[in-house]
């Protein structure tokens, strides 16, 4: 769980997606992941210096590639 990953982009639209922008999603910015909960969701992920939990679902609208040290 210790990768760092890299958002390519945000897939979805209206205003799921846009919440996800808001949050600081967004292309470019690198996220990780810290926990999983017990049953798969939430996940609890670090963006831009702070912990954020997302659901599950819209983590999967969230694209992202694994960056190499």
């Amino acid at each position: 769980m210790n990768k760092v990953y890299e958002i390519v982009r945000v897939e979805g639209r209206g205003f799921v997606k846009r919440r996800m922008l808001d949050m600081g999603l967004t292309p470019g910015v690198k996220v990780k992941i810290v926990r999983v909960a017990p049953l798969g969701d939430p996940l609890d992920i670090v963006v831009r210096g702070y912990n954020l939990s997302i659901r599950k679902n819209e983590a999967s609208l969230v694209i992202v590639r694994e960056v190499t040290r």
